[in-house]
């Protein structure tokens, strides 16, 4: 009986999905012409409404419409990447990806002719310094390529690709380069498509190597960067181990540092030549457009592009692993432990199987790795997840110990779950919930155009035909557990590669040499003739769209007088329900540690394992989270399994049984997650000395509770405080359709009785006033980070606009002042930025913020190029007025849709502010001046006290630069988080 009841609520899922998984549906590929008369395919019964063309030049488009709002995704993609580096220049696809944003013959120079000859001449010193082996005399002849490089930025425009892009009002300008792909990244609003096609097919018709030694410094600080990334160093090892031959385990995407250091100009223009040609290369666009008006724009600027003859290289063969294979590294953050399998690539039966394998293991609810070992707590953390590529992929399984446990314990565990599957341990109805799953995030996933746009690129990089992925789901349903198993049984054997991440010093660090780069010009005061063109070229205006919340958020109440707000969600059936209590941590400590001990306990009629398995079934998930100031008790899924999702989480509600056991491992588990995160240098930097800066001593990042209060408390008096929540006072936001439907399930499930309580008090953490200090923690890296933050002004509304204007112009973006100063003038960092940060709430103070990452080598001069800054903003007009367009177009573009409707007025009301306060910041900027924006910054930038947060190895840090900053105080990890009794500072 119980199986048929599982079968029941099965066939339920299904029916709510099953317009996309009908294993009768047809997929049929046809082709058609559009008026231009230009052929595209489409899918049958293909949810995301693809249109994908191949241009007479060979060149792949894929367009999908979206109207939600008037922007378009765009993606560039070339079917190249490390894979095809030289084995002499490691390192090149990405340095490419690079340089590709410094312009062409065209773009970025104000006398091509002249700044020509000097590129030449640095391309040829390039030569002559990567085959010289005497020391001094390639040092010499960097020193050349610097004073060469020097005259040629006389004639160099920086950034001027980034500052048309800008003025577009683009955002997410940027671009990533992995094992075979290469892909060039903007969001822009609909009505500037024709000006960015134009510039994109300016931009990929020449490779100009300019800026080329301040840009190469730039990506040595990313290398360094990678060098105190641990999760980097365990993946290059396991990639190594998978695969011994093939350049996916041999030629990282970075590149080495020797080859880094030693260039070739004459290899990176071949590569380009090579492969950045339409054969070669896709244009994916996904937002509101018109197709056959852009595929014609497309066809004009693109399609002239000519085809070449192409051969990718013929890569080496694996020979299967017959036995595991065993690598270590080590590093200054928390150990770990991966263990991974070689699969075959994408479009093959491995990619159907272990797809399905992989959600059967760890789905984030009932998989046999979330059961076992997370829901059970008897390990710190694991998961796992499949990559596939061109030629192989693998699946990671991944590990961390609890306190006192080994790695080779937690490898044993999750080998002991491997064993589970190939035993069939898993229930009949798994593999059609797991499927039922993944539509759910498919469906999630194509209300975005920006993952939708993913899946296109990765069509085309993986040569996969629209079709099959369109069926792959339905696919995977045809799969039956018996041969599940099987596949199991055959695939998961002692082929294995186990990366143990070990706590300890790397000895493998490469040290790098400060060059002494001389400061290039930047010519901020001069533009190209493509330029002065392009800003010429008119568009059609976009007219920006205000939310009036009081019609877009309508209300009703349920029986018992809560207030339900509501946004109705006409894309789909999924639906996102919130109760809201606003009240949190600062209200009462326990609350959090109540909320999150609700996760491994069950109740009277379910154990926690079967609760996981009931919600899975029906397709609901659930959480309660609680923040400083909310508290949110969540469920989203099926909108028509919301009435039995909200019946199962009432239950839990009212029926938790507390369990003493797992209240133990609980602690345990936040006892080892605070030993995990001191480790980690970005919870360091970014927690930990960032609310010291803000606070002191009295921190609410400081005030917890330590472990043996936590031990003390009884864990019957949690159960009662998540019980008790239900009788303070709450509302509810619903995202979804038929409202009444779901105020009807409240009605019948969430029962309250008598008249609900006020909050308890929240507790106020003051804000020290900064300056005058330093505070540095000692950390093994190869970088030293440093955050500067000085508390401002209160905050005020009218501050929103200059504010806003001031980030783009100023500390944010390719094309901010900062960045140019700083990474590419100077070439002191890979990421430097400022800003104005606004409050999050009413009467809460402002701060400025800027921050840099640069070698220890370079930290005095970056202290000082970050500081001049600071304290003497540059005034370029003419990026002023690009910044300003730039900040218009955006919020003309901006569009507050679905449930971020409700949200975003949210976060209005804790300001104090009861309307769209875009309309006015939009209105201000229009009429801002050069002169208005100077204001803000002596008022509110200018001569700024911070207190300087530096992370760093102690042994390497310049201390003379940083005692100029203030008087310097050494904390101790467990002091900044309170984690001990014994407070240690030194000064």
């Amino acid at each position: 009986m119980k199986q048929i009841k599982r079968l029941a609520l099965i066939l339920l899922l299904i029916t709510a999905i099953s317009c996309n998984t009908d294993n009768n549906k047809s997929y049929k590929v046809t082709a058609q012409k559009d008026t231009n008369g230009i052929t595209y395919e489409t899918v049958e019964n293909d949810p995301t409404g693809l249109r994908l063309y191949t241009l007479d030049n060979g060149l792949k488009v894929y367009l999908s419409k979206n109207a939600d709002e008037p922007k378009i995704q765009t993606y560039i993609a070339v079917r190249a990447g490390s894979n095809y580096d030289p084995k002499e220049s490691t390192g090149l696809a990405h340095y490419l990806e690079h340089m590709v944003f410094k312009g062409t013959h065209k773009v970025g120079t104000v006398d091509w002719e002249k700044e020509k000859e000097y590129l030449e001449k640095i391309s040829d010193l390039y030569e002559k310094h990567r085959t010289e082996e005497d020391t001094e005399k390639k040092k010499a002849l960097y020193q050349e390529i610097d004073k060469v490089s020097l005259e040629a930025s006389n004639y160099s425009i920086a950034n001027e690709y980034d500052k048309m892009t800008a003025s577009l009002g683009a955002t997410g300008t940027n671009a990533y380069t992995w094992f075979e792909q290469t892909v060039y990244t903007n969001k822009i609003p609909a009505n500037e498509f024709n000006k960015w096609i134009t510039l994109e097919s300016e931009r990929f018709s020449t490779l100009v190597l300019r800026l080329f030694h301040t840009e190469l410094e730039a990506v040595f600080e990313e290398f360094n960067r990678g060098q105190d990334n641990d999760f980097r160093k365990r993946y290059a090892a396991m990639l190594d181990g998978l695969f011994p031959n093939h350049p996916y385990g041999q030629q990282t995407t970075i590149g080495t540092g020797q080859h880094l250091k030693n260039p070739s100009m004459i290899d990176i223009h071949n590569y380009f030549d090579k492969y950045y040609v339409p054969n070669n290369m896709a244009i994916v666009l996904v937002g509101d457009l018109d197709f056959d008006k852009t595929i014609a724009k497309i066809n004009e600027t693109f399609g002239k592009f000519e085809k070449k003859e192409l051969t990718h290289p013929t890569l080496p063969k694996e020979e299967p692993i017959t036995q595991p294979v065993i690598n270590e590294v080590f590093g200054p953050t928390s150990e770990n432990i991966s263990i991974a399998y070689r699969s075959g690539g994408v479009n093959t039966e491995d990619e159907k199987m272990v797809t399905l394998v992989d959600m059967i293991m760890a789905n984030g609810n009932a998989g046999l790795i979330d059961l076992n070992l997370n829901q059970k707590q008897v390990v710190q953390r694991a998961s796992c997840s499949p990559t596939f590529l061109n030629d192989y992929g693998y699946h990671t399984f991944t590990g961390s110990p609890k306190s006192g446990q080994t790695l080779d314990e937690v490898k044993d565990l999750l080998l002991e779950q491997v064993t589970k599957l190939k035993n069939g341990e898993f229930d009949e109805w798994m593999i059609e919930a797991v499927v039922n799953d993944l539509k759910l995030n498919e469906t999630r996933q194509y209300e975005n155009n920006s993952a939708l746009a993913d899946k296109y690129v990765e069509a085309f990089i993986y040569q996969q035909n629209w079709s099959d992925r369109v069926k792959f789901l339905d696919d995977l349903k045809k799969v039956s557990k018996e041969e599940l198993v099987a596949f199991a049984n055959t695939f998961y054997q002692d082929n294995y590669v186990v990366t143990y991440k070990r706590k300890g010093e790397d000895n493998n660090i490469v040290k790098v040499e400060n060059p002494g780069i001389t400061p290039v010009n930047l010519n901020r005061d001069k533009s190209s003739e493509y330029i002065q063109a392009f800003n010429k070229m008119e568009s059609e205006e976009l007219k920006p769209q205000f939310v009036d919340y009081k019609t877009a958020i309508k209300e009703t109440k349920t029986e018992n007088d809560i207030k339900v707000s509501y946004v109705l969600n006409d894309k789909n059936d999924l639906f996102d329900m919130n109760i809201i209590f606003d009240m949190g941590s600062d209200n009462d400590k326990k609350l959090s540690l109540a909320a999150g001990y609700l996760e491994y306990i069950g109740t009277d009629k379910y154990t926690n394992e079967e609760l996981k398995k009931e919600f899975y079934k029906l397709g609901i998930s659930y959480y309660v989270s609680t923040g400083s100031d909310k508290t949110y008790v969540g469920l989203n899924g099926l909108k028509e399994n919301l009435p039995k999702g909200l019946e199962l989480l009432e239950h839990l509600w009212d029926n938790a049984k507390a369990d003493e056991e797992a209240y133990n491992k609980y602690v345990e588990k936040i006892y080892k997650g605070r030993q995990d995160g001191k480790t980690q240098k970005g919870n360091i930097l970014w927690n930990g000395l960032m609310n010291y800066g803000k606070y002191g001593e009295n921190s609410p990042l400081r005030d917890i509770m330590q472990i043996d209060e936590l031990k003390s408390i009884n864990p019957e008096e949690l159960v009662a405080l998540i019980k008790d929540m239900k009788n303070y006072k709450q509302r509810v936001f619903y995202y979804g359709k038929d409202v009444d439907n779901a105020v009807a399930a409240l009605n019948n499930q969430h029962k309250i009785y008598g008249e609900l309580k006020e909050y308890p008090i929240a507790k106020k953490y003051k804000e020290t006033e900064t300056g005058g200090n330093v505070f540095f923690t000692d950390y093994d890296m190869v970088q030293t980070e440093m955050l500067f933050l000085a508390k401002g002004d209160p905050f005020k509304p009218e501050n929103m606009a200059a504010s806003t204007l001031f980030n783009t112009y100023f500390g944010s973006g390719l094309s901010s002042i900062v960045f140019q100063e700083i990474r590419e003038s100077k070439s002191l960092a890979y990421s430097a930025f400022a800003a104005y940060q606004g409050a999050s709430k009413k009467d809460s103070p402002n701060y400025v913020m800027a921050y840099v990452g640069t070698q220890a080598n370079k930290l005095e001069q970056a202290v000082d190029a970050m500081m001049e800054l600071m304290n003497d903003m540059p005034e370029a007009d003419k990026q002023f007025q690009a910044a300003k367009e730039s900040t218009l177009k955006k919020l003309a573009a901006q569009r507050i849709t679905k449930s971020n409707i409700f949200w975003s007025y949210e976060r209005l009301q804790k300001l104090g502010i009861d309307n769209d306060n875009r309309e006015a910041m939009y209105n201000t900027i229009k009429n801002m001046t050069m002169e208005d924006l100077k204001a803000f910054f002596d008022k509110n930038v200018k001569g700024e006290s911070y207190n300087v947060m530096v992370i760093g190895n102690k042994k390497d840090l310049d201390v003379k630069s940083l005692q100029k900053l203030g008087n310097i105080k050494e904390l101790e990890v467990d002091y900044l988080f309170n984690y001990i009794d014994e407070k240690k500072v030194k000064s």
